[in-house]
């Protein structure tokens, strides 16, 4: 069992301080992070808790898995390592496709009709 656990379906009202005082109460938390968008700073709802060991993460699964914490029933379980994401720079990749430009192929603008 891993320390570090993911808290899912937490309330947009939520802070970290919040998450760290219901957690504090099944054992001691290393760190809180909720997770939020870029560009707006508002959560998406979901975020990470560190315990301070895994008897703790356990217990903490255990009790608050499904409890309703700020009207939302929390899904509380063991955090699975973050995948490789792909990088997304400036203008990669994407576009069209298809047929080309100009005249090319059958049925498309210029030289249509002329065989």
């Amino acid at each position: 069992m891993g320390k570090k656990l993911y808290v899912g379906s937490i309330s947009f009202n939520a802070t970290e301080e919040s998450l760290r005082e219901l957690f504090s109460s099944i054992g001691e938390v290393e760190s809180v992070k909720v997770i939020t968008d870029q560009d707006t700073g508002r959560s998406k709802g979901f975020g990470f808790v560190e315990m301070s060991s895994d008897e703790d993460a356990k217990k903490a699964i255990e009790q608050l898995n499904g409890k309703t914490f700020m009207e939302r029933a929390l899904i509380v379980n063991e955090a699975r390592p973050q995948q490789p994401r792909e990088r997304r720079g400036f203008g990669g990749g994407g576009g069209g496709g298809g047929r080309g430009g100009y005249g090319q192929g059958r049925g498309s603008g210029y030289g249509r009709g002329r065989r």
